[in-house]
Parts: structure tokens; C-alpha cells; sequence
């Protein structure tokens, strides 16, 4: 599970630079070897999030980057968590076989209503007290300011790095982040990705003309029915008008005939 519905791309000159927050960029990194090998009796801490997770057969993760916001995100990232739990289980195979799931949102957006920028979910009674960990949510905003000296923020500097200067900026001691900026330095260096960061910015951008095409006849079509209904009413206060004319005026679609 691992998506990006949008993307933005670095400025700033650097032509060649693909920002973490390119879906193909996205995809590419999160499914290298490096991120997500598995070690017998070894914690690998997905991202170096000080998550504390062991990747062996006692848990699993989604990571998915997002850059806007989504009518009913809670509800949907729930679906997505839940689906992922029960994809274990199959027929006949008892509960035991249920392994923790986390999902991990980046987001490029403020969602959580505090300072922080890396909040964790799990299930609490109203004390505090976990029922169980099987359940982990942790939301990671990009776009709030930074403090203290975890390692999620490297990342996120990582995530909002625009230019090859941002990435020397970063003086991590993390070897998932070092392999990871040595990853994205190579992303952007091949023509076959850039590639396909310039067709999907095209089809982005294309997408967004219709869009607004769309928009801009709704609107026309909007001003035309709402002078249409101008044109009605002020019959009515002059007079009756007939059902057969009202009919008439509604129907007309050229603006400049409706204004005379």
C-alpha cells in the first residue's frame, strides 16, 4: 500500500531534480531493498521513525504520501488499516495468524489540530490504558515547523528538499536517510524517470485545463440560466406569460439574444 495521488516537483533552477513528493519517486524509494529488509530478532525501524517496529513476521506497514486533503481521509486511512489487517487471515486459519499493521501518512498538509508534526494513534481506553497495539496510525505533516532532534525530521526535510543544496543540508546520521538521499540523487539523474515525471507533470497539467474548461462552461451555463430566469420573471411583472414562452426563454442558450 503504498500511493501518491498528486505530486509537485522541485524548482529553484535544479531542472533535474525529482522531489520525494513525485509519486514515481515515491514508489521507486519505498520499494528498495534497503527500506524494507527483514532481520531474524532485529528491530528495522521503518524510515528510521524510531517506530520500534520489528518487520519480521510480527508486523506489517503501508506508507502513503499525500499532498491534498481528502473528503473523509480518517475514514478511508481506517478502511485501507483495517483491509490490511484482515488480508492475513484466510479461510479456516485461526486469529492467531493476525499480524500488527501500521500505516504511515505523509502528509503535505496540516491535519492534526496541534504543533506536532509526527502524531501517533492506537487503541486507548479513556484512561490511557492500550487495549492492543495490533493498531498503529502515525499521520506525519510536512508543512509544520520542525523542532527537537528526531529523526522523522530529517525526513521530512528530506520530503520538502526542492534542490540537490536542500539535500546537502541534511547532516543525518541515519543510514535509511543516507541510502535514501543517495537513491534520490540517482532518481534524478535517469531519463527514463525524469521521463515519467514529465509525462505525469503533462497529464497533471492537462488534467487541470480540463478541469477549468469544464469550470468555465459551467459558469457560462450558469450565467445563461440565471439570465434566462431574469428574463421570465420580468415578463411576469409585467404581465402573464405563457407557459410556451417561458419554455422558450429557458431554452435559449446564446447569451447576446437573451441580453436584447
Amino acid at each position: 500500500m503504498c500511493n501518491t495521488l498528486f505530486f509537485s516537483c522541485g524548482t529553484g533552477g535544479n531542472m533535474n531534480f525529482i522531489s520525494l513528493k513525485n509519486d514515481y519517486a515515491f514508489r521507486e524509494l519505498f520499494t528498495q531493498p534497503f527500506l524494507w529488509k527483514r532481520y531474524r530478532m532485529q528491530k528495522m525501524g521503518i524510515m528510521d521513525l524510531a517506530l520500534d517496529i520489528k518487520l519480521s513476521e510480527e508486523a506489517k506497514a503501508g506508507i502513503e504520501m499525500q499532498v491534498r486533503v481528502q473528503k473523509n481521509w480518517t475514514k478511508r486511512t481506517l478502511f485501507y488499516l483495517a483491509k490490511m489487517y484482515t488480508d492475513d487471515l484466510r479461510t479456516g486459519q485461526d486469529y492467531g495468524k493476525l499480524r500488527k499493521c501500521i500505516s504511515i501518512s505523509i502528509l503535505d498538509f496540516n491535519l492534526v489540530d496541534s504543533e506536532k508534526y509526527h502524531t501517533i494513534y492506537r487503541l486507548r481506553d479513556e484512561n490511557g490504558k492500550d487495549l492492543t497495539d495490533l493498531f498503529e496510525v502515525h499521520i506525519i505533516e510536512l508543512r509544520k515547523k520542525l523542532y527537537g532532534t528526531e529523526l522523522v525530521n530529517d525526513w521530512i526535510r528530506l520530503f520538502n528538499a526542492e534542490s540537490e543544496e536542500d539535500l546537502k543540508m541534511i547532516k543525518s546520521k541515519s543510514t535509511g536517510i543516507s541510502e535514501a538521499i543517495k537513491e534520490l540523487r540517482t532518481m534524478s539523474l535517469g531519463k527514463t524517470l525524469r521521463y515519467m515525471h514529465e509525462e505525469h507533470l503533462k497529464a497533471v497539467r492537462d488534467r487541470r485545463a480540463e478541469d477549468e474548461y469544464v469550470r468555465d462552461i459551467g459558469k457560462a451555463e450558469g450565467k445563461i440560466e440565471g439570465k434566462a430566469e431574469a428574463v421570465v420573471q420580468l415578463l411576469k411583472d409585467l404581465g402573464d406569460v405563457s407557459a410556451e414562452l417561458s419554455e422558450k426563454i429557458m431554452a435559449e442558450k446564446d447569451l447576446y439574444t437573451l441580453e436584447r
